[in-house]
């Protein structure tokens, strides 16, 4: 965390949900939406950049107005304004096929996510409760996945074995000696869970995509975050933001932290580094005691040159 902010002005900004725009009580606050509409209306691009699927995130653009492309689905996939597919990456049907049966054959609960569906051989108690918990649409019971893979783009898959954090770090493991960099095993922040993604996906490759149709530089564009899957996207931009939530790996990769997802954090950084030349009052000045009296001004404050390794002001 040592380079500089940069200074030309955001053009675009591509947000994270859970932990990062939503609070926890997976809410966006007031504050929160007023600024980014602020941002909005000034020509400024807002991308949701999320693990979780575009029904998921619907009321929250609704809510915006937000007429520009989202990345879901932890970056697989890409849906235009009108909710249609822009691009998206899939897993090789082989290899879908063996992480599945790997993960199945040793008790693990699994699902398929392809675009916003979401598939399940069985419906359990605990992915109810983590599609309630994350407004995702309800998944599908479908019996054997395998015997979907051939007629399915399948985006990613999840691994949850319930309430125990040690399993999930022991399949991670394994899978990732099975199948090497065939494809990408992800840590998120549910503890019970994991995903398996395409090699190359991540938020931060889509938002590369989309950042070079929008011909917006990445020096001229900013990323707010707070999780593993947020590191790409953080790195990738002008401006990463770490949340004050996020840990102290995340927050390494960040050049400047903002406050919690609890405290309109995002509100905070979009306020200081987008909006912070909006709608100032000039500086009141005191009529001088004589007409040869001269006004005084106050120099102003120099920009940001370092990282701020502590919650925006």
């Amino acid at each position: 965390m040592t380079e500089s902010l940069p200074t030309l002005p955001i053009k675009l900004i591509a947000i994270d949900l859970d932990g990062t725009l939503l609070n926890t009580n997976h809410e966006m606050s007031e504050r929160t939406e007023k600024t980014l509409k602020a941002a909005i209306a000034q020509g400024v691009k807002v991308i949701i950049a999320t693990g979780k699927t575009l029904a998921a995130a619907q009321h929250l653009l609704k809510r915006l107005g937000n007429n520009t492309a989202g990345i879901f689905n932890q970056g697989t996939i890409t849906f235009n304004s009108d909710g249609s597919i822009h691009s998206q990456q899939i897993i090789d049907t082989m290899l879908a096929r063996q992480a599945i049966t790997f993960a199945e054959d040793r008790g693990y609960l699994v699902a398929v996510y392809s675009g916003s569906h979401i598939y399940v051989r069985k419906l359990s108690k605990r992915m109810e409760e983590l599609t309630h918990h994350y407004h995702e649409p309800m998944p599908e019971e479908v019996g054997p996945l395998q015997n979907i893979l051939d007629t399915t783009k399948v985006n990613k898959i999840i691994a949850i074995y319930p309430d125990d954090p040690r399993k999930i770090a022991a399949l991670r493991w394994q899978l990732n000696m099975q199948i090497g960099t065939a494809a990408r095993v992800l840590s998120v922040g549910i503890p019970d869970e994991l995903e398996i993604l395409p090699t190359n996906a991540s938020k931060g490759t889509a938002l590369k995509v989309l950042l070079k149709e929008f011909g917006i530089p990445v020096n001229q564009a900013m990323a707010l975050g707070d999780g593993e899957n947020d590191i790409e996207m953080l790195q990738l931009v002008g401006l990463g933001v770490a949340m004050g939530n996020a840990n102290d790996h995340v927050k390494s990769f960040a050049k400047a932290i903002t406050k919690t997802n609890d405290e309109d954090g995002v509100a905070e950084a979009v306020e200081k580094y987008v909006l912070k030349t909006v709608e100032k009052p000039a500086e009141p000045v005191t009529p001088a005691p004589t007409a040869a009296a001269t006004t005084e001004t106050t120099p102003a404050p120099e920009s940001p040159s370092k990282v701020e390794a502590s919650p925006l002001s």
